[in-house]
């Protein structure tokens, strides 16, 4: 399955023009998909679009500034995304601060239900929760509940991939056993249709691989901070180890928070938390940040969209959030064309010249 997946891969990637050919239709005003339907990657058992949506503001104040008042617009964006083929959508059930906890996951269960699209359009949406490694859970069955909870915040039958959150080895090794042992519970009882993880360093992946494995569940994926301001050493080793053990990467924050859109500059920040981690950093990108503007430039596009294919290019599956409709269709541009090669090095040399980098989140383990 490993080399199917690279061979997919590739056969995409490798297109003459790196444009899409138009479809055979006698309708010229009709415009082509943004991705065919064969271009949809394996992720366990599953078939997902090549890049999917972050939830991670849909709920979040005290970073993302949200709002009830947004829940309109939230529900315009999602309707754009799943119109346009993207079937994939990323939350987590401690996403939502304060009383809005869970808000995330009520959000997209209500949007699924309102999509007017059909039953099999709504059938095919793949919704990956993660499932916080809290204290308090302590057991596999506590873990099991996690999961029904967030069944129930969303109203599904079945939720497409259930993934622990992060690990807690470097601190609680006791309990990453009785988490293991409850993301096999709930594929067992079917609350869920695949298991992944997130923020798991290359030693701990092979590990809960292959206690999976030996369970009898596949671990269909990883998902990292991955990016061109996330791609140390670390993280490509994960990336390789997911392509030799058929576990499919999802990339998050592939735009770096915002650092890679252009829209910053380190005399103008972010407001809240983010101002003070661009401070850093934006002052050290000034080489990525040319590179990604030149080529946007000639390919007609703009910085975000090129950082997100790159992500795409490099085999994973980015899920960039998004708050509005403007930046749903943004991202909606990355899709349907390939960088070069040349192109790919370009950025890859880019990224390595800028003297900083994007701190990896303190919960990945080794």
């Amino acid at each position: 399955m490993a080399m199917a997946m690279a061979l997919s891969d590739t056969i995409i990637c490798l297109t003459a023009s790196n444009q899409l050919p138009p479809p055979a239709s006698p309708f010229n005003s009709l415009k082509p998909p943004l991705f065919w339907p064969w271009q949809k990657v394996k992720m366990g058992p599953l078939s997902v679009s090549p890049m999917g949506f972050g939830t991670w503001a849909w709920g979040n104040q005290l970073l993302w500034g949200y709002q009830p008042s947004m829940d309109s617009q939230l529900q315009q964006v999602f309707n754009l995304a799943v119109d346009s083929g993207i079937n994939l959508f990323d939350t987590a059930d401690s996403y939502g601060t304060g009383r809005l906890n869970g808000q995330s996951e009520k959000l997209l269960g209500k949007f699924i239900r309102e999509f007017t699209g059909g039953k099999r359009i709504q059938d095919d949406i793949v919704i990956a929760t993660k499932f916080a490694a809290y204290p308090w859970r302590l057991t596999p069955g506590q873990f099991v509940q996690a999961c029904r909870a967030s069944r129930d915040r969303m109203q599904v039958e079945k939720i497409g991939i259930g993934q622990l959150h992060w690990s807690t080895a470097n601190y609680a090794p006791p309990q990453e056993l009785a988490l293991w042992n409850g993301l096999v519970a709930m594929y067992e009882k079917g609350l869920v249709k695949g298991v992944g993880v997130s923020n798991y360093g290359p030693k701990q992946l092979v590990k809960i691989h292959d206690y999976l494995k030996a369970r009898g569940v596949p671990l269909c994926s990883a998902q990292v901070q991955f990016s061109l301001l996330s791609m140390g050493e670390e993280q490509m080793e994960i990336k390789n180890i997911c392509d030799s053990l058929d576990i499919r990467l999802i990339s998050y924050s592939p735009l770096g928070l915002g650092m890679l859109t252009g829209k910053y500059t380190p005399s103008k920040l972010p407001q809240g938390p983010r101002s003070l981690l661009f401070k850093q950093i934006l002052p050290g990108l000034e080489p990525l940040l040319v590179s990604l503007r030149e080529i946007a430039r000639k390919r007609g596009k703009t910085m975000p969209q090129v950082a997100i294919n790159w992500c795409i290019c490099k085999g994973t599956v980015p899920i960039p959030g998004v708050k509005t409709v403007k930046q749903a269709e943004e991202n909606l541009g990355a899709l349907g064309w390939r960088l070069s090669s040349n192109e790919l090095l370009q950025l890859d040399y880019a990224a390595q010249e800028s003297p900083r980098r994007m701190i990896q989140n303190i919960f990945q383990t080794k």
